[in-house]
C-alpha cells in the first residue's frame, strides 16, 4: 500500500495528532488536515488524497455533509468515518453517503490500519472484476463448450451494448453474488440453441423444454467454472452463482444493467453466441 495519501478531518487537535502518529507509524502519508466543511473542501481540492478519515461531529456540519463535499470533488476518494457514536442508524446513513467503513472511538491503531487496508484492497478487487476478469469468463465459456460439445469456439469481437437490445431468441441470465454482485448473460438464436442441444443429446428434434433445460445447465456449468477461475485468482471475492433464468421468445428485449459490462461474440459450428458479463458494488460486504 505504497503512496497512500490521507487527509484527517477532525475538529480536535488532540485527535488529529493521535491519528497522524498512528498513520505515519504504519507508513501512510498524511497530506492535510481539516476541522470544518470549508477546510475539507479546500484541503481535498489541493491534495487529492487517496483516503479521508472523517470525524462525525464538527461545528456547523457533520461527517456526512463533508463526505458529500469530498465526493463532489472526486467520487473515487475513500472515506472512513471515525465516531464515538456508532449504531444501526448511523451505519445505514454512512452507507447511503458512500462511506467505506466506520470505526468507533477510541481508535485502536491495529483496527485503523486493517480497516484502511481492507477498504483499499476492495478497490483493487473491484477494478480487477470490472477490467480484468472478463478474459476468465471467455476462457470458461470456450473450455466448457469444447468439453460438452466436442467442438471449438472462437471469439470474433468484443463490444459494449447499448441500454437495450433485442434477443436473438434465447437469453440465459445468471446472477453472481459475493463480495461484489454481478451478472452473466448468454444470448443466441433458437436455431443455434437447438443445434447445440441436438449435439449434446443426440436428439435431432429436441422439444422447447429440453432445449431450455439443456442450455440452462450448460450455462450454469460455464458460469460456475468462470467464478471458480476468478476465486482462485482472488480468494476473498467469494463469488457464487444463482440458478439460471431462461428467456425464450421472438420479441424478447433485454435491458442492460446500469453498470458497465463487457461483451463478446463467439463463433461456433452451431451459430453465434453473445457473452455479456458485468459487476457492480451493489451490497458489497461492509463493516
Amino acid at each position: 500500500m505504497d503512496n497512500v495519501r490521507i487527509v484527517i478531518v477532525d475538529d480536535s487537535p488532540f485527535l488529529i495528532s493521535l491519528l497522524r502518529n498512528i498513520l505515519v507509524e504504519h507508513g501512510f502519508l498524511v497530506v492535510g488536515v481539516a476541522g470544518t466543511r470549508d477546510e475539507v473542501i479546500d484541503v481535498v481540492n489541493k491534495t487529492r488524497p487517496t483516503l479521508v478519515t472523517m470525524d462525525m461531529t464538527m461545528p456547523g456540519t457533520d461527517g456526512f455533509e463533508c463526505t458529500r463535499e469530498v465526493h463532489k470533488i472526486d467520487p473515487g476518494i475513500k472515506v472512513i468515518m471515525i465516531s464515538s457514536m456508532l449504531d444501526d442508524e448511523i451505519v445505514k446513513e454512512a452507507k447511503e453517503n458512500k462511506i467505506s467503513a466506520c470505526i468507533q472511538k477510541p481508535v485502536d491503531p491495529d483496527e485503523l490500519f486493517s480497516t484502511i487496508k481492507r477498504v483499499l484492497d476492495a478497490e483493487e478487487l473491484y477494478h480487477f472484476l470490472k477490467e480484468e476478469s472478463f478474459d476468465m469468463f471467455k476462457e470458461a465459456l470456450a473450455n466448457g463448450f469444447t468439453k460438452m460439445t466436442k467442438t471449438s469456439l472462437k471469439f470474433r469481437e468484443d463490444l459494449i451494448h447499448k441500454k437495450e437490445f433485442k434477443s436473438n431468441g434465447m437469453t440465459i441470465i445468471v446472477g453472481i453474488i459475493g463480495r461484489f454482485s454481478g451478472r452473466l448473460l448468454i444470448d443466441l438464436s433458437k436455431e443455434t440453441a437447438v443445434n447445440i442441444v441436438s449435439a449434446l443429446t443426440n436428439n435431432s428434434e429436441p422439444g422447447k423444454d429440453d432445449v431450455m433445460a439443456a442450455m440452462a445447465e450448460l450455462i450454469n456449468v460455464v458460469s460456475g467454472n468462470a467464478c471458480s477461475y476468478v476465486n482462485m485468482k482472488e480468494k476473498s471475492l467469494g463469488l457464487r452463482i444463482s440458478p439460471p433464468t431462461v428467456l425464450f421468445g421472438d420479441s424478447v428485449h433485454v435491458s442492460t444493467p446500469d453498470f458497465k459490462t463487457h461483451a463478446a461474440i463467439a463463433e461456433t459450428k452451431f451459430g453465434e453466441l453473445l457473452l455479456d458479463v458485468g459487476f457492480t458494488r451493489g451490497e458489497e460486504r461492509w463493516t
